[in-house]
């Protein structure tokens, strides 16, 4: 009998991975990062309960870290066979994963320089080589494509709308002498009627049903997102300060980019310098450009008239750590795109510990900020905040748009489900901290009169 399991994304948002057992054989379906708390960190570095060099396969609804930072590592400890995604999830792994790679490295390595980590020596949970040679296990598969596995397993990957390259993915099970079993895993779903992609796909049926629930007991706030933003910059602009955006270097930081220059061009905000200071989102930014078949039908008005929608009028896509510090040293209002969208790592930690004492200065977040980040904590009110082991005064006005999230909120997911045109034997509640995953359930219960559960970490669950 076909079985599942949980190894990450319960009772949290991140570090999403599920094992498919059946036939005597191994199909990981994501293989994500747990971020966030430090409980949820050390699982990055247990062994997993399995041992890596039986998984035949990987398959990544999507690039985003939470979903396949810790793919280097599966390798590094045994995994040898092909890692499948869609040609645009490929493409952004060849920048995600090397980079993620690097800065787990000069964090390990700035850690020991400083002498603020526990351990000697720090050591990063893998290196770039090891990411190097994870993507070399990576083939890609068009969307709605039927990828067969082996005779027991087949998949399809079905667009999500959620960043460049999302899907869903659609599982069959066809064991001996049973009835084919269809599995669902949702991977992060994206929203409806947002600018730049295409809204996810309708799923019909399936007989069991892995469903996020990053925003299970929350509705996006309705308020405009360019109302909001406009506000915060003339307000910022006004006390002549800079405006640090730490945002997910693919999708958001692109939504962004996109509402700003929207924004100048109605002529609702001054023209600032604007700088995507990432170099996994000064990358992303040029894919989506480049992927053009996933672009919505805005994106192809632009296209048309030969204009780039994803840049603004006094726009840089920085290069290098001299082109980061140089906005250190830059007068004036401006507004700074840095990646980790939750202020976990990367350059933005950098630019948070140089402008957040100036009271003139704001910190807009614009995305979900998971328990323990340190992005929950400023947005929790925090005084003062620890970067690189020194405590950082407080003074920047913090803000956030929660509207800007790339995930759907509970009334789109459900929006989604409804889709089904009869009920799964059995809905997973995956990928939401505690509060959101059972709000979820006891809507699908309640609505629909679905059976839902919130599986635990390391469950193993039997498919009829």
């Amino acid at each position: 009998m076909a079985t599942i399991q949980f190894l990450g994304a319960t009772g949290t948002v991140t570090g999403s991975k599920y094992v498919v057992e059946t036939g005597g054989s191994r199909a990981m379906i994501d293989c994500g990062l747990f971020q966030g708390m430090k409980e949820l960190r050390e699982r990055n570095w247990a062994k997993l309960p399995l041992n890596p060099a039986s998984i035949g396969w990987v398959i990544l609804t999507h690039a985003h870290i939470d979903h396949t930072g810790y793919l280097p590592r599966l390798v590094k400890d045994g995994f040898t066979g092909p890692v499948y995604c869609t040609p645009s999830t490929a493409d952004l792994l060849e920048i995600m994963l090397p980079d993620s790679a690097r800065i787990q490295e000069e964090d390990a390595e700035y850690a020991n320089r400083k002498g603020f980590s526990k351990h000697r020596p720090a050591l990063p949970l893998y290196n770039e080589a090891d990411a190097r040679a994870a993507l070399r296990q990576i083939r890609s598969v068009e969307f709605d494509t039927d990828l067969r596995l082996s005779k027991f397993l087949s998949a399809r990957f079905v667009p999500a709308g959620h960043i460049l390259g999302s899907s869903f993915v659609e599982m069959t099970i066809t064991e001996r002498g049973r009835a084919a079993v269809k599995v669902i895993f949702s991977g992060d779903l994206g929203r409806y009627d947002e600018p730049i992609l295409n809204d996810p796909a309708r799923a019909e049926e399936t007989d069991y049903l892995l469903v996020e629930s990053t925003y299970g007991n929350r509705l996006h706030d309705q308020t405009d997102p360019k109302d909001r933003l406009a506000e915060i910059i003339n307000a910022t602009a006004e006390r002549g300060g800079k405006l640090i955006i730490p945002a997910f270097a693919v999708g958001r930081t692109q939504l962004l980019v996109y509402y700003l220059r929207e924004l100048e061009d109605e002529g609702r905000i001054p023209v600032l310098p604007v700088a995507v200071d990432s170099p996994m989102g000064v990358s992303a930014t040029k894919l989506y450009m480049k992927h053009k078949g996933e672009h919505d039908l805005d994106m192809q008005r632009f296209e048309r008239v030969k204009r780039n929608a994803l840049a603004t009028k006094n726009f840089s896509l920085v290069q290098g750590r001299n082109g980061s510090k140089a906005l250190d040293e830059q007068s004036g209002s401006s507004i700074i795109i840095s990646a980790s969208g939750m202020a976990t790592g990367g350059r933005v930690v950098h630019h948070l510990a140089q402008f957040l004492p100036n009271p003139a200065n704001t910190v807009l977040f614009v995305g979900f900020q998971a328990a323990g980040t340190r992005g929950r904590r400023l947005l929790n009110g925090e005084g003062e905040i620890k970067i690189h082991g020194q405590l950082i005064p407080v003074r920047a006005a913090i803000e956030s748009i929660g509207s800007l999230s790339a995930h759907a909120d509970a009334n789109e997911i459900m929006r989604w489900l409804a889709g089904f045109r009869r009920p799964p034997k059995k809905t997973f509640i995956i990928h939401g901290e505690p509060d959101a995953a059972q709000a979820l359930r006891d809507r699908v219960e309640k609505e629909l009169g679905w059976n839902a559960v919130i599986p635990t970490y390391q469950e193993i669950v039997e498919l009829e």
